[in-house]
């Protein structure tokens, strides 16, 4: 469990990174979810994530945004700072930020598979993969 997000009163993101697979997990109440999608529409901003680990588990401590030359978004994780880094160009992080807002929206479950395939719609080849969870958890119900 995450700690308490102190502005919110609800969990904190949790942002974790699995070096073996390159997979990113992350998990968030819908407010948070919907504060990632805004800095990633803007192409910028520094979110905090879930702390108390020394990041052994694979926990990342923030989520950096920026915008970038395109083409498209490009998910990579800094090890050394512990963050995830998102970069892109203003097109592709529009898409992107859509998704995010529809999973924050999402009120039966699931999660948002965010893998590069040949000409995938915002996605920049070499961008490692992310799992967005429903802040409801789960599997959808439909």
């Amino acid at each position: 469990m995450g700690r308490r997000h102190e502005e919110y009163g609800e969990m904190a993101p949790r942002v974790r990174h699995h070096p073996a697979s390159g997979e990113v997990d992350l998990s968030a109440p819908a407010a948070e979810l919907h504060r990632l999608a805004r800095a990633v529409a803007e192409g910028a901003g520094l979110l905090w994530t879930t702390t108390g680990s020394d990041g052994d588990d694979g926990t990342l401590a923030g989520v950096e945004i920026r915008d970038t030359p395109g083409p498209g978004v490009r998910v990579a994780v800094d090890p050394a700072r512990r963050v995830l880094l998102i970069g892109g160009d203003g097109d592709a992080r529009a898409l992107f930020a859509a998704n995010l807002r529809a999973m924050a929206d999402a009120d039966d479950g699931g999660h948002l598979h965010v893998d590069h395939f040949p000409d995938h719609p915002y996605l920049a080849e070499g961008s490692l993969p992310l799992v967005v969870n429903s802040p409801h958890g789960g599997m959808p119900g439909r």
